[in-house]
């Protein structure tokens, strides 16, 4: 979690660009990542339904022009907001994210789904269900009740309640999946 802002090549040093973009040509030398290849990219293998409904989800947000695969300067926008975001980008991205459907609000369900799939990927066991993590959720940020997490709701809700803040930028992120793939990174330098 870096105090950065945008997210652009400028913010990762030239040699970690200089690997990344070695990393990103070796495995995909069209330079263009395809979802299939965007699993591999981060090992995510033998996933739930579930859990590949929200990488598919993860692949969309990246891929910023819409058109299935994400170039190299799409990846390295993923990868400085994931690393060097700050908080308020990483939220927006997160809304995005968990907004499965696209409505501009995130429903009970969509957060569930979202708990349950980052919780599978992760495979670390938690105090607290799913079921019952969303239904904190809702009932500490849904300020008018509607079922429903407007942007507004959600950004001011988890920047406001340290608890969430700390769940969501540490249990419930993807660094640790970057870290994972800048340690072999450094190993193989």
């Amino acid at each position: 979690m870096g105090n950065t802002s945008g997210s652009s090549l400028e913010e990762l040093s030239a040699c970690e660009s200089h690997q990344w973009y070695r990393k990103f040509m070796t495995e995909c030398p069209s330079g263009l990542l395809t979802f299939y290849e965007f699993k591999k990219f981060f090992g995510l293998k033998n996933l739930s339904e579930t859990s590949d409904a929200y990488v598919k989800s993860m692949f969309a947000t990246f891929d910023m022009n819409d058109d299935g695969f994400i170039d190299f300067m799409e990846y390295v926008a993923a990868l400085s907001l994931v690393m060097k975001g700050e908080v308020q980008q990483k939220l927006r991205w997160y809304f995005k994210l968990y907004d499965v459907d696209g409505s501009g609000c995130i429903d009970r369900d969509e957060l569930l789904l979202i708990i349950k799939s980052i919780r599978a990927i992760n495979g670390v066991d938690y105090d607290m269900s799913p079921e019952d993590f969303a239904n904190m959720v809702f009932d500490k940020i849904d300020i008018n009740g509607d079922g429903e997490l407007s942007y507004e709701e959600f950004v001011e809700g988890i920047q406001n309640d340290e608890m969430l803040r700390k769940t969501l930028t540490e249990r419930l992120d993807i660094s640790h999946i970057v870290e994972k793939i800048q340690g072999e990174l450094k190993d193989n330098a």
